[in-house]
């Protein structure tokens, strides 16, 4: 048997400590842990890559892939529809995430998961009412408002509701979602009807009748928007007059980048998100785990302090103060800023819950009437 020489050794030994090491990287970039996560796009969702994804994965190893989601029910029941769960976690708007709860397309998120607040107040005394749900745990309150492009208006700026709906005065294009979310609102709050009535008129044929009436009035200057992020881009580039959209968007827009965008907080529909788990994901345990981190007080706040929504724990809500970057102060930009809430809706997630084939059918038939 032939000797190796020494040379012929060391490239040997070499080798044999490349190969193992080769076959880890391998091993490892197979099992390396993914958690998915479905959200909106946009300046939230990178305040919640700072705020969340990047300090997670810091923190676990686990790295955030994101889905974007334009809202709804209907998107992660068809998802979930073949029997395959490949989302682990999904931010919903509140009224939605108790209509998945209630059709069974959520898994129950046990409420211990939640850490105490920094002071050791229990998380049950920490978050406001009705946060903490079977199948959610809601983290965010937001707002979707009513803006205009400066440009468009050099004299007399609109400020209400009823302007939205002035075509006379205020002339110009109007950006709305197409969806049937806050249009039934905006539409009676600009025929004078009473806050504490919206939702028991709109529960009535006649309520949804006077709603769609009062949007054929402005039919003709609608164009109709889908993402969030439309919303700034068809104010600035002046396509659209007027635009309703989510206020932490428009808050961006302008603080951050500038933008002749200014919010009108008169009818502001107040909402709230809420983390919840898909039914049927394989990691359901870590999706747990990341709902627990992403409602800890102070990475709640560290989002507050990127993006004008407000934290649903008191704890949070105290740590709330200038934005990261700009150093703006961010409590004047919340939609619970108390000069905010005098003509404030409270969405009725109860009613958005129970209604949501009945707004379907209603808005599609709006749409196909001449």
């Amino acid at each position: 048997m032939k000797r190796l020489s020494l040379p012929g050794l060391r490239l040997l030994m070499i080798g044999l400590l490349v190969i193992p090491a080769a076959l880890q990287a391998q091993g490892g970039d197979e099992e390396r842990e993914v958690l998915t996560v479905v959200t909106w796009g946009g300046a939230y969702e990178e305040s919640q890559r700072r705020a969340y994804f990047e300090p997670y994965t810091a923190a676990t190893g686990v790295e955030i892939e994101t889905v974007h989601y334009d809202g709804g029910v209907k998107a992660l029941r068809e998802h979930l529809a073949d029997g395959d769960a490949e989302w682990d976690v999904i931010d919903m708007i509140q009224s939605d995430a108790s209509a998945a709860c209630e059709e069974g397309l959520l898994d129950i998120v046990e409420p211990d998961i939640l850490v105490p607040a920094p002071d050791g107040t229990p998380a049950v005394d920490d978050f406001m009412d009705d946060a903490i749900h079977r199948c959610f745990i809601t983290q965010i309150v937001f707002s979707t408002v009513i803006a205009f492009d400066n440009r468009a208006f050099p004299g007399v700026k609109p400020d209400s509701v009823e302007d939205f709906f002035n075509l006379e005065d205020f002339p110009g294009k109007r950006a709305l979602r197409k969806s049937p979310v806050g249009l039934f609102e905006w539409a009676l709050l600009s025929l004078s009807v009473p806050r504490e009535q919206l939702y028991d008129l709109l529960s009535t044929r006649r309520g949804l009748e006077l709603a769609s009436q009062r949007l054929d009035d402005i039919r003709e200057a609608i164009i109709w928007w889908t993402r969030g992020d439309e919303t700034v881009e068809l104010l600035t580039s002046g396509e659209a007059a007027m635009a309703t959209g989510y206020n932490g968007r428009f808050f961006h827009a302008r603080a951050m980048e500038g933008a002749p965008i200014s919010v009108i907080w008169d009818g502001q529909l107040i909402g709230f998100n809420s983390w919840a788990i898909p039914r049927g994901t394989d990691q359901s345990d870590q999706a747990a785990d990341f709902i627990a981190f992403a409602t800890r007080a102070e990475n709640m706040a560290a989002q507050a302090n990127l993006i004008s929504y407000g934290p649903t724990r008191k704890s949070a809500q105290q740590r709330v103060g200038l934005h990261t970057d700009a150093g703006v102060p961010m409590r004047p930009y919340m939609p619970t800023a108390p000069s905010h809430l005098d003509n404030a809706v409270i969405r009725d997630h109860h009613w958005y819950s129970q209604t949501v084939d009945l707004r379907e059918q209603w808005f599609l038939e709006w749409l196909e009437r001449q």
